[in-house]
């Protein structure tokens, strides 16, 4: 613990002095960083309604496939690094997307996670806003890029997940 506290308060330091030597540099990078989050979802053709979900404002399937995707690998645990690089790529092939694109799906993605208070309840809400916008048409892609998530075995949260998507994509 002692060296964890050790390393913390080194790169705590380090970063004081960077910043505290290069004021106006740790301005923009942070400022940067925040617009880049705010411009992410206006890239990605997403808006926000009031009195909405912000679910509803996906106007994009992409979107919709990613945020399905991304939930689908987080519903037994959080991804590994490696379940993370592998579902961009995936992003990028499957759907046809520059990496900044995916990137930027992926980001979005975990936020409209987040607002849907967990994987378990984005899938079955995402999958009907994406019945709303294509009907069955996605469903080929998003079978193809679930396929490729999977690790060995279906967990029982995973193929519920299958079972939500199948019944809101009619299937």
């Amino acid at each position: 613990m002692p060296f964890i506290i050790l390393i913390l308060s080194a790169l705590g330091g380090a970063l004081w002095f960077w910043a505290r030597n290069n004021p106006r540099d740790a301005i923009n990078a942070a400022q940067d960083a925040v617009t880049t989050i705010k411009n992410a979802p206006r890239r990605l053709a997403f808006r926000r309604q009031t009195n909405e979900h912000p679910v509803e404002g996906i106007d994009d399937s992409r979107i919709a496939i990613g945020v399905m995707a991304q939930a689908f690998i987080e519903l037994d645990d959080l991804p590994t690094k490696d379940q993370r690089e592998h579902l961009n790529a995936m992003l990028k092939s499957k759907l046809y997307c520059s990496s900044d694109e995916a990137q930027e799906i992926l980001v979005l993605s975990r936020w409209l996670i987040d607002q849907c208070k967990g994987p378990a309840q984005a899938i079955p809400r995402v999958a009907r806003r994406l019945y709303k916008l294509e009907g069955d048409k996605s469903w080929t892609v998003l079978q193809e890029v679930l396929a490729e998530l999977v690790e060995g075995e279906l967990s029982s949260k995973q193929i519920g997940a299958i079972d939500d998507i199948r019944l809101a994509l009619r299937k």
